[in-house]
């Protein structure tokens, strides 16, 4: 049986921080990583893909919607299929994911022949947790199916927001697992396994939900990323990420936006440049058609 470590948590949290943390520790080990990613632009995907060639992403939604689950399923047969000595699979789940439903899916699609659901990881941190736990039910559901809760970007808030938080955390799930970390620097065992999974239920996303919707934004030429900054603070309430590749005059950039902050580091070139920008889904085309002028000025 191959296992599985789950990897979730709501949009900017750090859950591919902490992968590419796992990929550098274990570079001796047959793991094999899946990215998914909400947007149609695959920048997680990418960015693991420099760390480890054993990559396989599945962009453009949730792996555990309608709409993905046949490639979902498809890309896990290919695993056992073509690399019969892996030593396990790491899954980082999109943002936006409901992971209560992978034990059934497993079940249902005999790939529990397989592989093994060993270990689920949630990644929350204050900001976005706080304020969105009472309008986005999937992040409550990240915690209830969670092994092990990581409360991340400590260093980031207050004493007493930390507490405010795991103190939500435990009304959510009383008794979990919770550990406090910085930039997803936290030593666990991977494949794990503490809980049975079995009683673990869910439902498969739809494939449009209301709640949120996604677009990529193409940068072929030379931009400035403080237009986007001002684009963002002016419609907090409507963006919930953006991150991606950015041609500034002086060199490309990586920009990350998410309820935590932002955050703009330097970046190598690349054959080509965009943001996936994921909002709240009535205001989607608003803010792209908002972008898109901000291009043009």
């Amino acid at each position: 049986m191959i296992p599985i470590c789950l990897i979730t948590g709501f949009l900017g949290t750090g859950k591919t921080t902490l992968l590419k943390r796992i990929v550098e520790e274990n570079r001796d080990r047959k793991w094999i990583y899946l990215v998914n990613e909400f947007s149609a632009l695959d920048v997680d995907g990418a960015i693991v893909s420099e760390e480890n060639p054993d990559v396989v992403s599945i962009p453009g939604g949730s792996i555990f919607c309608k709409c993905l689950v046949t490639e979902f399923i498809g890309q896990m047969t290919k695993i056992h299929e073509q690399h019969p000595d892996a030593e396990g699979v790491v899954i980082e789940a999109s943002g936006m994911a409901d992971p209560r439903v992978i034990a059934d899916m497993l079940k249902e699609t005999k790939l529990d022949a397989h592989f093994e659901l060993n270990n689920i990881v949630s990644i929350v941190e204050p900001r976005s947790f706080l304020r969105l736990i009472h309008t986005l039910p999937n992040i409550i559901h990240q915690v209830e199916a969670a092994d092990l809760v990581l409360l991340n970007k400590c260093d980031l808030f207050e004493e007493a927001q930390l507490v405010e938080t795991e103190q939500a955390v435990g009304n959510i799930k009383p008794g979990s697992h919770l550990r406090r970390c910085e930039h997803a620097a936290i030593d666990f065992p991977v494949f794990e396994q503490t809980a049975s999974h079995n009683d673990l239920h869910g439902e498969y996303a739809k494939c449009r939900d209301p709640r949120y919707s996604a677009f990529a934004l193409d940068l072929p030429s030379s931009t400035d990323p403080r237009i986007f900054m001002d684009l963002i603070n002016e419609n907090e309430d409507a963006v919930y990420r953006v991150k991606g590749y950015v041609p500034t005059e002086d060199k490309p950039v990586y920009f990350d936006y998410s309820k935590a902050g932002f955050s703009i580091t330097a970046a190598m070139p690349r054959s080509s440049y965009g943001l996936a920008w994921i909002c709240k889904g009535e205001e989607t085309e608003r803010i792209e058609r908002l972008a898109k002028e901000a291009l043009e000025m």
